[in-house]
């Protein structure tokens, strides 16, 4: 088992945080797992993003290499299309639709989402929205990960307990908010499950 997923966005959509979701989950899963990150300034949308690999057997390099990424989530859909030559041509791409406008020529949505549905396997989800649902739109990186979830070599019991013990120090609320996200993410993707 071999999983390359690189997760995209900008400073203050908590990349970091999905990646400890899933650097923690690994490891309670008992894989071997390599992180790199790249951290962009967040005070000015700066981008961020981070490689995951996660392995039964050895990981060797923290860099996923181009064409090898088997997803490409992105909390900002602009993001995810820097990463398309990292994509694994049997990968999935899998984004927020919300767009984080950050630069003066910020491309046209409609353009960004016909780029992404040239690909056969791409996911497209309202993200900020389900967060509102959950509770705050803080919680769109969590919702991301419930729209993964079925791609990842974890159930989601395992996901649920490493995002509770994450979110635990800052009280009940803020844990049910986040395991709420995570569910209304899944289920937002439950119908294109094949």
């Amino acid at each position: 088992m071999k999983k390359d997923i690189i997760i995209a966005g900008v400073g203050g959509q908590g990349i970091l945080t999905i990646s400890a979701i899933l650097d923690m989950a690994a490891l309670h899963s008992g894989f071997n797992v390599k992180q790199s990150e790249v951290h962009g300034m967040s005070q000015r949308g700066g981008a961020v993003q981070s490689h995951v690999r996660i392995s039964d057997g050895p990981v060797y390099s923290d860099l996923i290499p181009k064409t090898k990424a088997d997803i490409i989530l992105s909390v900002e859909p602009m993001e995810l299309l820097r990463y398309l030559p990292y994509l694994h041509p049997d990968g999935y791409l899998v984004t927020d639709l919300n767009p984080f406008k950050n630069v003066s020529n910020y491309p046209d949505e409609d353009v960004i989402k016909s780029e992404i549905a040239q690909f056969s396997k791409h996911r497209i989800v309202d993200a900020r929205s389900l967060a509102k649902k959950a509770g705050n739109f803080r919680a769109a990186n969590i919702v991301m990960v419930g729209a993964i979830a079925d791609l990842l070599p974890f159930d989601d019991t395992l996901l649920k307990k490493v995002i509770t013990d994450l979110f635990k120090r800052k009280g009940d609320r803020i844990v049910q908010m986040n395991l709420d996200a995570f569910d209304l993410g899944k289920k937002a993707v439950s119908a294109e499950i094949v």
